[in-house]
């Protein structure tokens, strides 16, 4: 588990509120995934750097425990000509723990390492902490998907 120092950049998209409580999280990203791969967003998204799609964890109430903002979306160059239906956000530099969430997506490998991620004791920033799903990521059954962690400069 390195910590990345990583430089800011876009990323535009859909985006739902949602919170840990109930497990709602679970139906809100269900439903933000139906909905991005049904409607084929990703394509509608204007000046994609690549193919890989980000899951944005932002805007937080507090922590992990209170409401938060989810996005689902593509790394663009510029946050101009957004269509108004698409959320933007630009993700600041600054110092990110690298995780690897890896196996069957759909079975919950990923749901599995935000758990572990949840028992740490790292010093989470709750800026933004994000998924990343690039080709490693595009057999679901045998995905690997980088999770990133905003964490407090040292």
């Amino acid at each position: 588990m390195e910590t990345q120092e990583l430089a800011s950049f876009n990323v535009v998209g859909l985006a739902v509120r949602s919170t840990n409580e109930n497990n709602q999280i679970a139906q809100d990203i269900t439903e933000l995934w139906n909905v991005f791969l049904s409607e084929n967003v990703m394509a509608q998204i204007p000046g994609k750097i690549s193919e890989d799609i980000y899951c944005i964890y932002t805007e937080y109430e507090s922590d992990y425990t209170k409401p938060y903002t989810v996005l689902l979306g593509c790394n663009v160059e510029s946050l101009k000509n957004i269509p108004k239906k698409f959320k933007s956000i630009t993700i600041e530099n600054g110092p990110f723990k690298k995780f690897v969430a890896k196996g069957n997506v759909q079975q919950g490998s990923v749901w599995e390492e935000w758990t572990k991620i949840w028992n740490t004791d790292l010093d989470r920033a709750y800026v933004a902490d994000f998924e990343v799903y690039g080709k490693k990521a595009q057999n679901p059954e045998d995905a690997e998907v980088d999770i990133f962690i905003g964490v407090k400069s040292a």
